[in-house]
């Protein structure tokens, strides 16, 4: 559509293109330039294949729906089951994704989110016996629109398990191009209780095949873990060890001199730390290479990140600068936030939303911002969290690989 410009941002098509598994939206629609008009929305949109609908509200909300299924005008309920992402919402019955009428805009679940509502600048939604949700989680109450847009989503949608393939095949196969790195080290931090070392669990669960807790996680006034701890992951339970160790320690605190302090980072991020060190870090030896940090992982409680006392926001941010120091790449997760990828008709609710909140607080580069689910009470394993584990895991492994590009004079030789 020449001349008419898309409202998402780079970051927002390319956390589209990972929800949806698509290469390309073409945009079909866009109410501000068209008319907040059902009929031009049908004009537009129909027959057009799946499309993806993402509205704004003035309170900053994202929000929308996506369908596998052409509109046509047809009058009637159709579609499968669909699901609310980062927010867990199953639909009720197997027909009622989409509502296709000519004189209705986009609207999903018969009135559970409805778009375009009277013709007007206005979404309309309310739970029924389709979608069970609260309104407030996903679009704030506020039901006024300033932009509605409709994609028409190109390219061959990617199945949960061929992205789950693709994803842990790159893990496996990953060698650090440096003779002297054998295994990246991945530092997790964050505050007490935000999931750093439950996000180890979650990752080594998925390679042995099944929920682990190796390492000691829960919740408490004071950081559970009490150790600076190191813990490679292996392919299976008797498999080889992945090219990745997580470097778990205590979590950060609010106040002065309790939990992990700046100063004790600097020792970790330089090697200085052996395995299972309790708090109060000393200088021990002169370390190599393999034995630094490569990478520093930010977890963070999506649910909590707008409330973070400012002390500890203030904390965080030091630590952010103390890792910029050493040339560190660093990479933030909303843990605690549900992202399910079910590539079906879904509601979906801007995983954005709370990136830009993340972003604004602790400066982290929105591109770097992924939320993530861990295991903490499911009894088996869940495809639809590995991915999200894997994805974060695979960019986790790329910004590693970034900083060892400083030691071009390392360079593994190339096998004949």
């Amino acid at each position: 559509m020449a001349g008419v410009k898309s409202r998402l941002t780079q970051d927002e098509v390319k956390q589209l293109q990972h929800l949806l598994g698509s290469r390309q939206f073409s945009l079909l629609y866009k109410a501000s330039v068209h008319g907040y008009n059902a009929s031009i929305f049908h004009a537009k949109c129909d027959a057009q294949g799946p499309t993806v609908a993402v509205a704004y509200n003035g309170s900053g909300y994202i929000f929308g729906g996506f369908t596998c299924q052409s509109y046509v005008s047809s009058g009637g309920l159709k579609g499968k089951e669909g699901v609310l992402s980062p927010l867990k919402i199953p639909v009720k019955t197997a027909s009622g994704a989409i509502y296709d009428y000519s004189s209705l805009g986009p609207n999903f679940g018969g009135g559970a989110l409805q778009l375009l509502n009277q013709n007007a600048a206005a979404a309309a939604a309310s739970s029924n016996n389709n979608y069970t949700y609260s309104v407030a989680d996903l679009l704030g109450n506020d039901l006024g629109l300033i932009e509605c847009e409709v994609y028409r989503v190109e390219g061959k949608l990617i199945s949960k398990e061929k992205m789950f393939t693709e994803e842990i095949i790159e893990i496996r196969s990953y060698k650090p191009y440096l003779n002297s790195v054998p295994q990246i080290r991945i530092l997790v931090l964050g505050p007490i209780g935000a999931g750093k070392s439950s996000f180890f669990n979650s990752v080594n669960s998925v390679f042995r095949g099944y929920v682990t807790s190796q390492a000691i996680a829960g919740s408490d006034n004071t950081s559970v873990t009490t150790q600076y701890r190191t813990y490679p992951v292996k392919d299976g339970r008797d498999g080889k060890p992945l090219p990745i160790i997580f470097c778990d320690t205590m979590g950060i605190e609010e106040k002065s001199g309790t939990g992990l302090e700046i100063d004790e980072v600097s020792n970790i991020i330089k090697g200085h730390v052996p395995d299972r060190y309790q708090v109060g870090f000393l200088q021990f030896y002169t370390p190599s290479l393999k034995d630094q940090i490569h990478c520093v992982a930010f977890v963070i409680d999506g649910c909590k990140i707008e409330i973070l006392p400012e002390k500890l926001e203030e904390k965080l941010k030091q630590l952010r600068r103390k890792v910029n120091q050493f040339g560190m790449l660093y990479y933030g997760h909303c843990n605690g936030l549900w992202c399910w990828w079910r590539i079906e008709e879904f509601l979906i609710t801007s995983v954005v939303l709370y990136s830009l909140v993340v972003q604004c607080k602790l400066g982290i580069p929105l591109a770097q911002i992924v939320p993530v689910k861990n295991y903490c009470s499911e009894l088996d394993l869940l495809c639809d969290v590995d991915i999200l584990l894997l994805s974060a895991v695979r960019q986790l492994i790329r910004l590693a690989e970034s900083y060892l590009d400083n030691f071009p004079f390392e360079k593994a030789k190339k096998e004949p």
